[in-house]
């Protein structure tokens, strides 16, 4: 029986970057079942959207792997929103999808701490010294003091095509058939969730002619701040259901494993099936799919906005009713998948088991769904197992510092009834938290945690520093008796037209000229957010460590039980947990003004 540090149980986005990080500490083992599998792109092949970017560019600031993934296998990249305000921009990367895998494989197969056990893992069983032992299915035993699962859609899976199914974690791939049990014998309730895919055709069989051409922005950018050469090798494009597709829909309806009522799971309410999008909202004639490469010279398309747990002979009828596609041939078949994910209000804030100390759980297996999501809590996880391995202290990532925070605080303090997906509208002060700023206020945490170093972290200080003197120097020159600040903060006015007027500036590159656009043009917004930030703090500064809720008078029975359990640091925290009332917040907040419980976090 061997011995590590940290386990990672999967080699999907959230093992990836658990590994990732926990190697950054110490040697850790990666075990999956097919090393080939790792780092594969299961669903659409691009990184980013809406809500999704800030947490990439996050995770690029706290030293994950993601956005070098993602910029160095690039073949189109888009800003989305880009007519908007900062505070809801993204960025979008169409990817090489065996070309991000396969680099993926290289970094994590080469990487000198991390090593690759090739097994299944059938039970996690506590050594009795406060660590853990993982046993593979065939009776082989490893030892760790932190074990990190990230078992994705694996746990006793089944994908669906049409009436049929069959045990897979995805299609060709068996499922995780143990752990499930594992985790149920360590106290864990586990739920069912359901998710889908969409078809791949062949992209010989479409006709792009007839298909609305989206070209990629012709100045590449990237999560690294370097796009790969490929970022604008090829376009994307759009087609939409007609009324052949409603109609077959319609008609087959009863064909749906879904709607029969053979999947139990509970499916993603913001990427619903073409199913659910015809019969649901029956007063569109139409829904606008967008067709998108699986890499430069691939033979494939995948087909977003169409995913389907419809029989394959009943596929191939719905793709040729799409414009553009009459003579399409699908390569691989639109299918569901139905797995267990544990109840994520049973983990901390580090991702870590309530029930099952040193067993840490990321990515879809908490009930979330996407890459980005996934890899974002497989930082934190990895981070949190190898310090909790190394004995040292735990570190917090808080609701107010970004995007990562925000997804934490909601799994653990609301949970989720269905898969969960980062958006804008998720997070409170946005404005604050954009993906521009994401290095300013996610490095220095991480060089904290031991993600990235010090050097790094300095160097972040000094970037914002030189953009500091920059506005200064603006706002000391005048032409015209304006000062340049005064000008920029003018719609129409950019670096470009004051550089043309005459001001002067120190050299800055595209980056830094941004974020001192954007700090100068919404100030006055910036400076509002902020000061409802340090109002809001005062409720967060009532810290409820060490409160027993039973002396609390006038709790409801649910609340009580739900604040016993989740032990929420602060009143800010309890009043985001599910079931706990506005009158229950009261409550708390007069008992603590009593002077029973004083302290401030």
């Amino acid at each position: 029986m061997s011995g590590w540090n940290v386990i990672v149980i999967g080699g999907g986005h959230a093992g990836i970057e658990a590994a990732w990080a926990a190697a950054k500490f110490s040697r850790v083992a990666l075990m999956i079942g097919n090393p080939a599998t790792l780092g594969r792109m299961p669903c659409n092949p691009a990184v980013g959207g809406p809500g999704k970017s800030q947490l990439v560019f996050e995770l690029q600031a706290m030293g994950g792997l993601m956005g070098q993934l993602a910029d160095h296998t690039a073949i189109h990249t888009r800003v989305l929103n880009a007519s908007k305000g900062p505070a809801v921009q993204s960025l979008r990367v169409q990817n090489e999808r065996d070309a991000y895998a396969e680099y993926a494989q290289d970094i994590v197969l080469n990487h000198p701490n991390i090593d690759i056990l090739r097994a299944e893992a059938a039970d996690l069983e506590p050594d009795g010294q406060g660590g853990w032992v993982v046993v593979s299915t065939d009776g082989r035993r490893y030892a760790a003091r932190s074990v990190v699962v990230a078992a994705g859609t694996f746990m006793r899976a089944q994908t669906w095509y049409g009436r049929q199914s069959r045990p897979e974690g995805r299609q060709g791939e068996p499922p995780s058939r143990f752990l499930s049990s594992a985790l149920e014998r360590g106290g864990h309730r586990l739920k069912r969730y359901k998710t889908g895919t969409p078809p791949r055709i062949r992209a010989d069989s479409v006709q792009f002619s007839d298909l609305l051409e989206i070209p990629a922005d012709p100045n590449p950018r990237g999560f690294t701040g370097q796009p790969g050469v490929a970022a604008t090798r090829s376009p994307t494009w759009q087609t939409q259901t007609t009324s052949r597709t409603h109609e077959l829909i319609q008609a087959n309806i009863h064909e749906s494993p879904m709607y029969a009522g053979d999947i139990e799971g509970l499916g993603p309410r913001y990427c619903p099936s073409i199913e659910d999008k015809v019969i649901k909202f029956a007063h569109h004639d139409r829904h606008l799919l967008f067709v998108e490469p699986d890499g430069v010279d691939t033979s494939e398309v995948y087909l977003q906005g169409f995913s389907s747990s419809l029989p394959p002979r009943l596929q191939d009828e719905l793709v040729r009713s799409l414009p553009g596609f009459e003579q399409a041939v699908i390569h691989r078949y639109a299918y569901a998948v139905e797995y267990d994910v544990v109840n994520s209000t049973d983990l901390t804030l580090n991702m870590e088991s309530r029930l099952m100390p040193g067993v840490f759980t990321a990515g879809q297996i908490n009930g979330t769904s996407g890459y980005e999501e996934a890899a974002a809590q497989g930082l934190i996880a990895g981070a949190a197992a190898a310090r909790r391995s190394l004995n040292l202290p735990e570190l917090n990532v808080s609701r107010e510092t970004g995007y990562i925070g925000v997804l934490l605080d909601d799994l653990v303090f609301k949970g989720s009834e269905e898969p969960y997906r980062m958006m804008t509208s998720r997070v409170e002060h946005r404005l604050l938290v954009r993906q521009d700023n994401a290095d300013e206020r996610m490095t220095p945490l991480a060089a904290e945690m031991g993600l990235v170093s010090e050097q790094q972290a300095a160097a972040v200080g000094q970037r914002y520093r030189n953009i500091s003197d920059a506005i200064d120097h603006l706002n000391r020159q005048r032409v015209n008796g304006i000062d340049g600040v005064a000008y920029l903060r003018r719609p129409e006015f950019h670096l470009a037209d004051l550089e043309a007027l005459g001001f002067g500036l120190p050299e800055l590159d595209a980056s830094d000229r941004e974020a001192l656009e954007i700090r100068v043009k919404y100030a006055g917004y910036i400076s509002r957010a902020e000061q409802q930030l340090r109002s809001e703090a005062k409720a967060r500064a009532l810290a409820l460590e060490g409160l027993d809720y039973l002396t609390v008078p006038s709790l409801s029975n649910e609340a009580r039980e739900k604040l016993s359990r989740l032990q929420p640091a602060t009143i800010e925290q309890a009043s985001r947990i599910s079931g706990v009332r506005t009158t229950d917040i009261s409550a708390l907040l007069v008992h603590l003004r009593k002077g029973k419980v004083s302290r401030e976090t």
